[in-house]
């Protein structure tokens, strides 16, 4: 039976370039897809562009672009920060594509099939940069202006005819799937903030608009456009061609086995999406995961504030897989995770430089000079070996685990404790006093070739381009990482020659200024 593993970043919103934000929800989608590839999985990765709603007309008519031009120059940009990113995206879907029209629209005749939808009128606040209605209890003022105390985004009163979704019927219905489903919404923190929300008590949603006309039209009623979450939401579905016939990606790959998200989108993931599911008989998702804000000074990145760190421009001075790196290791998933230059530095010379990188070259070096560049003929483990080769089959389990469970604190810190033991093994045994005792040199190198093997196949969905530099030592190719090797003491074959390899990573010179 085939092991299925479907995930999707959110899609992002292109009324603006790409930031670090989006750089760190695509990445770490990313390393959950490579992941769960090499662990043996068939894996679809979906990410891509909502490009319908109000902001993005007022965006398009301020640039005097057609807003069509507008949403596929963005858009673009967006599809060439997946490539900038090496991601492994299986596709990337724009809700101006009419595979998505289509199955908004059908969404919508279920609903209304299901008589989950009625024409009223709408009068409250509504933010035109979240895409969000607001109670008055959620809206503050600020001299002599409102805005929406979550984001802080300027709201306008709206009053106008609009279809409304039934959300108060799926209150009680929402609390009990919470509750039998414990795992559904993580982390806890974020779960427990949904549930008190829905605790506090449902409206009905306003899902239309005519004062604009920028989206899907409603299929019944053509004055009226989609409300841009019930629209931007179903691509998940889209994507895999729902509701057509015949259809194998939809069955094969539905539900979702995770949905990650940054927390400022948490409710329309965590409340909206599910009722709107429920309300149209589809199968919900296994998992909504609402990661943490990337902060610069312990602020959230913004334009006003200046302290956005444009990841293309730390790509181009450092590095991708460095970048990616750090912001797995040194952001807590799940929490807010304060980035700087100067921390980025110390990350590339401390794990990847000194750790990583050396370790390689020293063990090449020594094997070049005293096993004539060959992986070692004669080995015999000793209970040293065995006790540092073993760590990774007795945990291989436990990595499993905590990959489903999105603990990603757990896996890098598993990584660099075990490339801190492996210099420190190498060190400990000092083969370089053992060239009496070919068998014992041998069988140190072995052991330590071994131990990078198994530690690039594990930093592969991290850094996937420099482990990939790394095991070319072995002539090991990407179709070769399989992470169920990595409990085997024995795949290198002794005899084969190894190759000498381009420096990994460049230490930072930080000279005071």
């Amino acid at each position: 039976m085939s092991k299925n593993f479907y995930i999707t970043t959110p899609i992002y919103y292109p009324s603006a370039k790409p930031h670090m934000g989006h750089a760190y929800s695509s990445i770490i989608s990313d390393f959950f897809a490579r992941f769960k590839k090499i662990d043996g999985y068939d894996v679809f990765f979906l990410t891509g562009t909502d490009e319908h709603g109000l902001k993005i007309q007022r965006a398009a008519e301020k640039k005097g672009l057609a807003t069509k031009d507008f949403c596929d120059g963005i858009s673009e940009i967006f599809k060439n920060l997946s490539k900038i990113l090496n991601l492994t995206n299986t596709d990337f879907i724009r809700t101006t594509e009419d595979r998505h029209k289509k199955t908004v629209q059908y969404l919508w005749t279920q609903l209304e099939k299901n008589n989950e939808i009625y024409l009223s009128k709408y009068s409250g606040w509504y933010s035109v940069s979240d895409e969000a209605f607001y109670n008055e209890d959620e809206i503050i003022e600020k001299e002599g202006k409102k805005y929406a105390i979550s984001s802080n985004s300027p709201v306008e009163w709206v009053d106008e005819e609009s279809y409304f979704f039934r959300l108060s019927k799926w209150e009680k219905p929402l609390l009990n799937f919470y509750e039998k489903n414990p795992k559904f919404i993580s982390p806890e923190s974020r779960k427990n903030e949904v549930i008190s929300f829905v605790k506090s008590g449902l409206k009905d949603l306003s899902i239309s608009r005519k004062s604009f006309s920028w989206g899907i039209r409603v299929p019944s009623n053509n004055e009226h456009v989609i409300y841009v979450w019930l629209d931007a939401l179903t691509n998940y579905i889209s994507a895999l061609n729902y509701p057509e016939d015949k259809n194998d990606l939809f069955k094969k790959f539905w539900p979702a086995s995770i949905h990650l998200i940054g927390k400022d989108i948490l409710r329309f993931h965590a409340i909206y999406w599910p009722a709107f599911l429920l309300a149209a008989k589809i199968e919900l998702p296994k998992k909504i995961y609402g990661h943490g804000w990337i902060l610069s000074g312990d602020q959230k990145m913004s334009k006003s504030k200046g302290n956005i760190l444009d990841p293309i421009e730390i790509i181009e001075k450092y590095g991708l897989d460095p970048l990616r790196y750090y912001l797995i290791k040194e952001v807590s998933f799940g929490n807010d995770g304060n980035i700087s230059k100067e921390r980025l530095e110390d990350c590339i010379n401390s794990d990847l430089a000194n750790n990583y990188g050396n370790l390689c070259q020293r063990v090449i070096a020594f094997t070049a000079k005293n096993c004539d560049n060959t992986i070692p003929l004669k080995i015999k483990f000793l209970k040293e070996d065995l006790d540092i080769l073993n760590k990774f089959k007795i945990n291989i389990e436990k990595i499993r685990n905590k990959i489903d469970e999105q603990d990603i604190n757990f896996y890098i810190e598993y990584i660099v404790n075990s490339l801190f033991e492996a210099n420190k093994y190498f060190n400990d045994q000092e083969p370089w006093k053992k060239k009496d005792d070919i068998v014992r040199l041998g069988t140190i190198v072995y052991t330590t070739l071994e131990i990078i093997r198994k530690i690039s196949f594990l930093l592969y969905p991290i850094i996937p381009d420099s482990s990939l530099k790394a095991l070319k030592i072995f002539d090991i190719k990407e179709e070769e990482i399989i992470f169920s090797t990595i409990e085997n003491h024995n795949y290198l074959e002794p005899g084969n020659k190894i190759n000498k390899i381009d420096i990994l990573f460049s230490k930072i010179d930080k000279k005071d200024d």
